[in-house]
């Protein structure tokens, strides 16, 4: 179900079950954290996370699934939530593209990942008022800090679903595309991105993390930069940059 590409220093992590809307079950949880060690070993540069078919992934794979006996916290807690925190301390830039649905543990995937791009016409929001359930995998955070607290319970209590151009006009991700145009423009990115200082970006991925969970304040913000930078002094892309400016060549830069 998981399928991993690797070329010129960029990673393609694909949901290859589009029959079930990519739905994950455990053993595709333990397929996407493998790829991810694969990905990690090989020193990638950029990772793409992206659904086969006509979604990105429309959460846990339900099928089957006796509510009896589900012991759905160990799910969450042991399988999902460890993934999402592998994702999201992967050490280099990560991109997920989202069409078509994107719910439960999808959005969370997508929560992970550094950037997302999605198309304008991707489903996003909570459809466990149908199950009896609630929303998991990060998205009551998510909806609460970009949409407040009334717009998210409408959108729980509700299960409607918001198009992609609506979450990124509500600050959810990063652009809306053209659903035909989003994975090239994905690939595109990523690609550069592929090629730029990793270092640098990595400083500024934990950087952003570190503003959001300990909630920062200007001036202690400004302090972890200053000592950022001053660590990134001696790195071989900051030299590169440097010397490239001073000639006028772009810079060539090596993630070192």
């Amino acid at each position: 179900m998981i399928e991993l590409n690797i070329d010129n220093n960029l990673a393609e992590l694909v949901l290859n079950a589009p029959q079930k809307m990519n739905a994950l079950n455990e053993q595709a949880l333990a397929e996407l954290s493998q790829a991810l060690d694969r990905a990690e070993n090989a020193q990638v540069r950029a990772l793409i996370l992206r659904g086969e078919g006509r979604g990105f992934c429309a959460g846990r794979d339900i099928a089957g699934l006796n509510p009896s006996t589900d012991d759905a916290y160990a799910y969450l807690a042991e399988k999902v939530t460890p993934l999402l925190q592998r994702i999201a301390r992967f050490p280099a830039p990560t991109f997920a593209a989202v069409h078509g649905p994107c719910l439960g543990v999808g959005l969370g995937l997508a929560i992970a990942a550094d950037v997302v791009y999605v198309a304008k016409t991707a489903k996003i929001g909570s459809p466990f008022a149908n199950l009896g359930a609630t929303l998991d995998s990060g998205g009551h955070w998510l909806f609460v800090e970009r949409l407040g607290a009334h717009r998210a319970l409408d959108l729980i209590y509700t299960a409607d679903l918001i198009d992609g151009e609506e979450a990124v006009r509500a600050g959810l991700f990063s652009r809306a595309l053209l659903e035909d145009e989003l994975l090239e423009f994905t690939r595109t990115t990523a690609a550069r991105v592929a090629t730029g200082a990793t270092g640098a970006f990595l400083t500024s991925k934990e950087l952003v993390a570190q503003i959001r969970d300990e909630r920062l304040g200007l001036w202690e913000s400004i302090e972890r930069e200053n000592l950022a930078q001053g660590k990134l002094c001696s790195s071989e892309d900051y030299a590169e940059g440097f010397a490239a400016f001073t000639e006028k060549r772009k810079p060539q830069f090596r993630g070192r």
